[in-house]
């Protein structure tokens, strides 16, 4: 089976990414970040897979303290790009379960739902108590 192209439909920035293309790659790298703060200096990793969750351990224990932040969940969203966001959101969730010390908070940053609906802030709501 040959892959389909992929093409940049609207890079309106100039920057080689457009939304469907960055939707895309949330579906498979999640949607958060850890950031810890040691001695000053702002440190920032991209949340570990299940397995991996154990070596976050040492940046987060030098740390004075440490966050996570999450972006774009897109709830209501079912296009090509990511048919699950709900399930891409989920999967975050258990990275940041799973950090053997929780952050010290949790910051969502960017488009939490896709229309504003209301049924998209329950979910979203639902899946953020799950944190």
């Amino acid at each position: 089976m040959k892959p389909k192209n992929k093409i940049i439909l609207h890079d309106h920035n100039q920057d080689g990414l457009d939304r469907r293309g960055f939707l895309e790659c949330m579906a498979w790298a999640g949607t958060g970040m850890l950031w810890s703060v040691t001695g000053g200096l702002l440190g920032s990793a991209v949340l570990p897979g299940r397995a991996g969750a154990a070596e976050m351990g040492g940046m987060m224990g030098k740390s004075s303290f440490s966050f996570v932040q999450i972006s774009d969940s897109h709830i209501g969203f079912s296009k090509d790009a990511n048919k699950d966001v709900a399930g891409t959101l989920k999967e975050a969730i258990v990275r940041i379960n799973a950090l053997p010390q929780a952050p010290d908070f949790i910051l969502h940053t960017c488009d939490l739902t896709h229309l504003s609906e209301a049924e998209e802030f329950d979910t979203l709501d639902q899946l953020l108590k799950g944190l």
